[in-house]
């Protein structure tokens, strides 16, 4: 088992910043990925961006040049820094850890942008 706590939501203007991050309870050695995850209300659940243990990054088209994924295998986080927020990045954001065909998922954290 895989425990994530992720931190850092709030409600913040258009075009601000916020910085998520997850920690994972315990560290995993050999193929996986970290990454967020976000659900606007009444929306399925999307990708934001992921990063495979080797830093192989994915970002979603709609975050492309704002969004900043990162990770630390030694400290076993992952961080989401978010540029020049739009009003539609609102929503619960979920950090997610994939080992094998196993999809571990934090508690989620709200993101409010208001315009």
């Amino acid at each position: 088992q895989v425990q994530l706590v992720e931190s850092g939501g709030g409600l913040v203007q258009a075009g601000g910043s916020l910085r998520l991050s997850c920690a994972a309870s315990r560290i995993i050695i050999g193929i996986n990925t970290m990454g967020w995850y976000r659900q606007a209300p009444g929306k399925q659940r999307e990708l934001v961006a992921v990063i495979t243990h080797n830093g192989i990054i994915n970002y979603a088209d709609s975050v492309k040049g704002r969004f900043t994924i990162s990770r630390d295998n030694a400290k076993n986080t992952v961080d989401l820094q978010m540029n020049s927020l739009k009003s539609e990045d609102t929503g619960v954001y979920y950090c997610n850890r994939r080992i094998g065909s196993t999809d571990y998922w934090g508690q989620g954290t709200q993101v409010t942008v208001s315009s």
